[in-house]
């Protein structure tokens, strides 16, 4: 999979997943557009892609708002050329009980991680599609299809992000456009959010374990941007979730009603003075990693398998063919 050509928008660049994605692409030579809010872990993402040896453009913008996107995706095919891969990777949440939230932050969380995926989505269509080609990449959450207590308006904002996709989908099919959408599903991952993320918790936030680590998400977007699959599911803890939601909904809402809460917090009491990022970037570089390296896992055997489906399936098929034909040749 050579990038060296290709023009890849990467938003929420600047930290986490979108953070170690930008490395990916970089191994390949891509030229890159850093979308994010935060200077400072923007020029380190440049820095590093440019280490690796690709181009970076750095955009300072907030997805929330239509107008910064659209100027931004005419400034980078100016400076870049025209867009091949754009991926909506921008996400705000907060950690608290329904009854405590507020109106404005719900509409917050909902204009970042939802409306931001649509509006960068508009953005590439409109490039995209009188050329006829493109990849759009969704970066969604196990959540988007089985939610979570204490995560209401990020869980309905993935979930709304899935069904504007679906439509997207169909809607592309019709119009037999070579343009093409999907959606990554992550597991927990080890980022710098829980330690952004505005949060009513008594204790510190954590991702629900198992864990791993932001570079397995960035393999997954990787792929799933060179591979034309509907959804791609990473990891199996993901899986688990997904496919239990479809069959046992009820049984998980009282599983997650008994240890939702306590799964998603850690040692130490939280700080409810620290600063977060819901409304203004928290200054300095954040980098990939937050703070759960020592229960991160690096790989993932599920995610191996998904992206080599296509040989297990030929594998499996000439095994069943030789157990066949030693059946038939016995006398």
């Amino acid at each position: 999979m050579n990038d060296a050509s290709k023009v890849v928008v990467i938003t929420g660049a600047s930290a986490g997943v979108g953070r170690a994605t930008a490395r990916r692409f970089a191994k390949d030579g891509a030229q890159i557009a850093l979308l994010a809010r935060g200077r400072d872990g923007l020029e380190a993402a440049r820095k590093e892609v440019e280490e690796f040896g690709g181009r970076a453009v750095v955009v300072m913008v907030d997805v929330a708002d239509a107008d910064q996107v659209e100027a931004a995706a005419a400034q980078i095919e100016r400076e870049l050329g025209e867009i091949d891969i754009w991926i909506n990777n921008a996400m705000a949440s907060v950690f608290s009980p329904i009854q405590e939230m507020t109106p404005e932050e719900f509409r917050r969380v909902t204009e970042v991680t939802f409306l931001g995926c649509v509006y960068g989505t508009l953005a590439a269509l409109k490039r995209m599609s009188p050329r006829n080609r493109g990849m759009i990449v969704q970066v969604g959450s196990a959540l988007s299809h089985r939610a979570i207590p204490l995560q209401s308006a990020y869980c309905a904002a993935k979930h709304a992000m899935r069904g504007f996709t679906d439509s997207l989908r169909c809607e592309l099919l019709h119009q037999k456009s070579n343009v093409r959408v999907t959606m990554v599903q992550l597991p927990a991952l080890n980022t710098p959010q829980f330690g952004w993320v505005k949060s009513r918790l008594p204790r510190k936030a954590q991702p629900v374990p198992p864990i791993f680590q932001p570079e397995l998400a960035a393999e997954a977007i990787h792929f799933a941007a060179h591979n034309s699959r509907r959804e791609f599911y990473v990891g199996w803890p993901s899986v688990k979730a997904i496919i239990a939601n479809k069959f046992v909904p009820g049984l998980l809402d009282h599983f997650l009603a008994r240890t939702g809460y306590d799964s998603q917090q850690y040692d130490g009491a939280e700080d409810p003075n620290r600063a977060h990022n819901l409304w203004e970037p928290v200054p300095g570089d954040h980098g990939a990693h937050g703070d759960f390296n020592a229960r991160a896992k690096k790989s993932s055997a599920f995610l191996w398998m998904s992206e080599h489906r296509g040989w297990l399936v030929l594998i499996a098929a000439a095994a069943v063919a030789l157990v066949t034909i030693a059946i038939l040749t016995v006398r």
